[in-house]
């Protein structure tokens, strides 16, 4: 249910309207704009009299909401969300870049690693510390010795640090760490894996990243972040990275999803970034895919990079070296920025 307070509404007026809630033993979201106020109803909203809020004399209307992705929808809450880590802003209108490597490999790496993100302009720095990897004799990562280097990188240079969380066992561990909690491809539809995580970052500061499953439908893809947000995180950014379908592996890794992007941010105020170098899978394709990315309307990038691809430990033949990815950088930041005067003129 939500609830849409008048132009006119005064505090005591959503006070009184967040009581009532409370009172059905429900929980009220209030979400406020610049010219709108809406307060969000969760829970059995068959336990809530329409009439008690109606009385209100600073409600305007109350409806249903149909979608099943209620906290993350469009209907739930029409404003951008934002999210906020160590004190960027990530929401539409700003253009936000994670970098860095695959693979944690060790402190010299992932130092080397942020220093040339950070020169570049990138806004936070990613890395795998532990790896979910197809082959069981493939590198699966450094662990928590990982997890040091690529903390000790982010604060050498002041970037945000992401990492995926590849286990319900890892997730405190890696909560100690990260500034973002990364759900990968494989953990989209792992539920308990998802309400972990969002019962432990409830009430922090700490945000996830959700990737979108690789043969995932959009529908399927948004009510798993409505689990994250069900638990008490709404801090949440969504990546697609390809999808699985026909097309032979020769070509490309996965098929570029970047059609939907539209779509998606027509359902959900939530941040959407696309990550080239896992749907590309050739680092020769990552500039393209980031420059229709942006003109799809992403809200950042999720770049894989390493000082020395061809002897990188995991992914590198879809790794950009530093001039590759001062290159992309640098182009995706002009296309957005061109983007974003002509928008401001129409």
């Amino acid at each position: 249910m939500i609830i849409r307070m008048k132009k006119s509404a005064t505090q005591d007026d959503i006070r009184k309207v967040e009581e009532r809630i409370q009172n059905a033993g429900l929980k009220a979201s209030v979400s406020c704009g610049e010219s709108l106020t809406i307060i969000g109803v969760i829970g059995d909203v068959t336990l809530l009299s329409p009439g008690l809020i109606e009385e209100i004399p600073g409600v305007e209307s109350i409806m249903r909401v149909s979608k099943p992705y209620k906290l993350i929808s469009k209907e739930f809450n029409p404003n951008p969300r934002e999210v906020r880590v160590r004190g960027l802003k990530i929401i539409d209108g700003t253009f936000t870049i994670i970098a860095g490597p695959c693979a944690v490999e060790s402190r010299t790496q992932m130092i080397e690693s942020a220093k040339i993100v950070k020169e570049i302009g990138c806004e936070i720095l990613r890395g795998g510390a532990f790896k979910p990897r197809t082959s069981p004799y493939d590198f699966q990562g450094l662990g928590e010795e990982g997890l040091k280097y690529l903390k000790e990188a982010a604060d050498l240079t002041g970037l945000p640090m992401i990492t995926e969380v590849t286990g319900s066992d890892k997730v405190d561990l890696i909560a100690e760490y990260a500034d973002i909690l990364q759900v990968g491809t494989r953990n989209m539809r792992s539920y308990d894996l998802l309400k972990q995580i969002g019962k432990a970052t409830a009430g922090t500061s700490k945000a996830v990243l959700l990737k979108r499953g690789d043969n995932a439908t959009i529908d399927e893809f948004l009510n798993a972040a409505e689990y994250i947000a069900k638990e008490g995180n709404e801090n949440i950014i969504l990546c697609l990275r390809g999808i699985r379908t026909f097309e032979c592996a020769k070509y490309v890794r996965n098929t570029a999803d970047i059609g939907i992007i539209p779509i998606i941010k027509q359902e959900t105020g939530l941040p959407v970034i696309f990550d080239p170098s896992h749907s590309a899978g050739k680092r020769d394709l990552v500039l393209s895919y980031s420059l229709a990315a942006v003109a799809a309307g992403a809200d950042g990038l999720m770049v894989e990079t390493h000082y020395s691809p061809e002897t990188a430990m995991c992914d590198g033949k879809q790794s950009l070296n530093a001039k590759e990815l001062d290159q992309t950088v640098r182009m995706s930041r002009h296309i957005f920025s061109e983007l974003s005067k002509f928008k401001a003129k129409c």
